[in-house]
């Protein structure tokens, strides 16, 4: 069998960056997408500048940059097996404070990117055959915290398991497996590490979650070969309600 590839968007830090070295270890072809070169060249240097690595700069939110991804994996490597809809970011504030800037960057990164980059992986999917692709979500959307204000992170990754359901039933004759991970809090540079007593007791397990635990659950849904559908909660019991 020849080697796979994934794609990784939003790959040059964080729970991204520890997916490309996640996949990069289990034998994969990667690339990586980001919103500059730059921070394309940083991960590439952390990871050791793998020769089956490959960078690609643009804005999820542009279908053309989608379109760009799709083609330079294909040029890079002939096929993509994997996508991994990794991009976007956390805006926690309370629902009067958000601005049209905070919404509009919000649908941009979290909700345009998963749309258009599925898109050109879906009609590439379907006329090789099959592939995977996993949505990583947030667990504040399966269930919501007072401790934790984010109704429009909640509005958008609530969306994105929707989404995830939606397109697994729609390409399951494809052999298109659509799945989501969904995390906790992850312990990666975003978050303060003077929070760290709050953020571990958000979650029953008193503890925040490390990026190898949201690659383990990736690697799983993007061999799974009879699970579609599914939005994995990787958060130490966090969704699972109020304790």
């Amino acid at each position: 069998m020849s080697k796979q590839t994934v794609i990784i968007t939003g790959a040059s830090s964080g729970i991204g960056l520890g997916l490309a070295k996640a996949f990069l270890d289990n034998g994969y072809n990667v690339v990586g997408s980001a919103r500059s070169v730059e921070r394309l060249q940083e991960a590439a240097a952390s990871l050791g500048n793998p020769h089956n690595f490959v960078g690609v700069a643009g804005d999820v939110a542009d279908p053309a940059s989608a379109r760009k991804l799709l083609a330079a994996a294909v040029e890079a490597f002939g096929s993509v097996e994997v996508l991994v809809n990794n991009a976007g970011f956390f805006l926690p504030k309370p629902f009067v404070d958000y601005s049209p800037e905070d919404l509009e960057s919000l649908l941009d990164t979290n909700l345009k990117g998963v749309v258009y980059t599925s898109q050109a992986a879906v009609a590439h999917m379907k006329q090789q055959g099959g592939g995977h692709i996993v949505n990583i979500s947030a667990a504040v959307a399966l269930q919501p915290n007072i401790d934790v204000p984010a109704a429009l992170p909640v509005l958008i990754k609530g969306g994105i398991n929707q989404l995830t359901r939606a397109l697994a039933l729609e390409l399951s004759r494809d052999n298109i497996q659509v799945n989501a991970v969904a995390p906790g809090i992850i312990d990666t540079p975003m978050h303060d590490p003077a929070a760290r007593e709050f953020l571990n007791n958000l979650a029953p397990s008193g503890r925040v979650g490390t990026v190898e635990e949201i690659a383990d659950a990736v690697l799983y849904l993007a061999k799974a070969g009879f699970t579609t559908g599914m939005v994995l909660a990787v958060d130490g019991g966090m969704s699972t309600g109020k304790w």
